[in-house]
């Protein structure tokens, strides 16, 4: 099968690696880079070997698909140009600064018969792979993403900066529309909202509690999702997830797990019900690599991506709704309504 032709626009930090990480895929070919600072490009491009473009159209006329890894201001316009040539997107998270840039862009794909792929990494933690062997059904699930202070990122509320993460993931395992809201959140050292809550219940009954920081002391990524008969908990930094549960009849052990063992057991009525134990994580995985792999899969066998732009879009309205919730919490408080 041939490769995929590919440029990266924007090396950023992100970038960079978006860039360096295509050299190890076996079915990527990388074209090129491109960046408004033209000399960090040509810098990036002489490491690597490969070329630098001067002008950004040139590098999406000689490729099949694109990377961009830019201000999020910039992703509609050069998703735009890019489609309008027929080019399959990789945008990284969130898809666009706006939702009806986001549906405009949806449109074009499918005018195009492009795929776009929106970058949630999270979708490709080893803690998310970990559960492939699990069933997931939530009835109430808690989200902690706390991260110490960086000044990058914080032109954007911390929502869209990090919060994003865990709504599309929780979108993802959920399965249900969001029917009520209820946020708050304050701008501690910078112009924009800093830390973040969230309560979302969704029409299914399944409840959502998400709390969000980018000025902690200690950077944590965590979620607990509670359902009938298992407790599972994901951990993001340290990339493994463990699961407490009531195994069903004739239940086959995890793929995935490699620490077992049982809490003992319970009664319930005249039954002797087990409790175990599995710690689940994959080895050797590169999140990101993964997912530009993945990306590549789903041009060359024409998949529905991973993480699509639909998915995208449905992760940048609920943040959306989450600020605006956060923004009627904060007039309340002030007095105002």
């Amino acid at each position: 099968m041939e490769k995929i032709k590919v440029g990266v626009i924007g090396v950023g930090h992100l970038g960079k690696l978006h860039a360096s990480l295509y050299l190890k895929s076996p079915d990527a070919n990388l074209i090129g880079v491109y960046d408004t600072d033209g000399e960090k490009a040509k810098n990036l491009a002489n490491e690597l070997g490969i070329n630098c473009f001067s002008e950004m159209e040139e590098l999406i006329d000689a490729v099949d698909a694109v990377n961009i890894v830019t201000p999020t201001s910039t992703h509609f316009q050069i998703a735009e140009t890019a489609l309008n040539k027929k080019k399959h997107i990789f945008l990284e998270k969130p898809i666009t600064r706006t939702e009806d840039e986001a549906r405009r862009l949806i449109e074009l794909a499918a005018e195009k018969n492009c795929k776009i792929q929106v970058g949630h990494i999270e979708r490709f933690n080893p803690a998310m792979l970990a559960l492939s062997d699990i069933k997931i059904d939530p009835v109430f699930i808690e989200a902690h993403r706390l991260a110490s202070f960086n000044p990058r990122g914080t032109d954007v509320a911390v929502v869209l900066d990090l919060m994003i993460h865990d709504l599309d993931l929780i979108l993802h395992m959920v399965k249900s529309k969001p029917r009520k809201i209820a946020a708050s959140g304050v701008g501690v050292i910078s112009s924009t909202i800093d830390i973040a809550n969230a309560r979302i219940e969704f029409e299914n009954g399944c409840v959502a509690n998400v709390t969000t920081s980018r000025i902690s002391a200690k950077k944590m990524r965590k979620m607990r999702l509670f359902q009938k008969n298992a407790y599972i908990s994901m951990d993001f930094t340290d990339g493994f997830s463990e699961i407490f549960y009531i195994p069903e009849d004739g239940q086959e052990p995890f793929h995935n797990g490699t620490l077992a063992f049982s809490l003992g057991q319970i009664e319930q009525g005249e039954q002797k019900i087990e409790i175990k134990y599995n710690r689940l994580e994959r080895s050797d995985v590169n999140p990101l690599l993964q997912e530009l792999n993945s990306f590549i899969d789903a041009i060359q066998n024409n998949l529905t991506p991973v993480v699509s732009a639909q998915d995208g879009f449905a992760a940048l309205q609920l943040a959306n709704r989450v600020l605006k919730e956060i923004e009627i919490h904060q007039r309340r408080v002030e007095g105002v309504i």
